[in-house]
């Protein structure tokens, strides 16, 4: 993915993760990336991704589970 640098960075991010959750590369029930493997896939400071991870949970895509990370939310709850 290509990140419009001259935009801010990270709703792009969370755009992309949403398209991933849709089309299933990240399943409900799954365990969702870690910060740190998505910051270093889109080139970018974790905190970045950390803001697009918590828009997500905001909207329901994502639920965190203390102590075992970020899981893809069921669709439809």
């Amino acid at each position: 993915m290509d990140l419009d640098r001259a935009k801010p960075v990270w709703p792009q991010i969370a755009e992309e993760l949403r398209r991933r959750i849709d089309v299933g590369t990240y399943a409900p029930g799954s365990r969702f990336p870690a910060v740190v493997d998505l910051a270093t896939e889109f080139d970018v400071a974790a905190s970045t991704v950390q803001k697009a991870v918590a828009a997500l949970r905001a909207e329901g895509g994502l639920r965190t589970v203390l102590g075992q990370g970020s899981f893809v939310a069921d669709q439809g709850n």
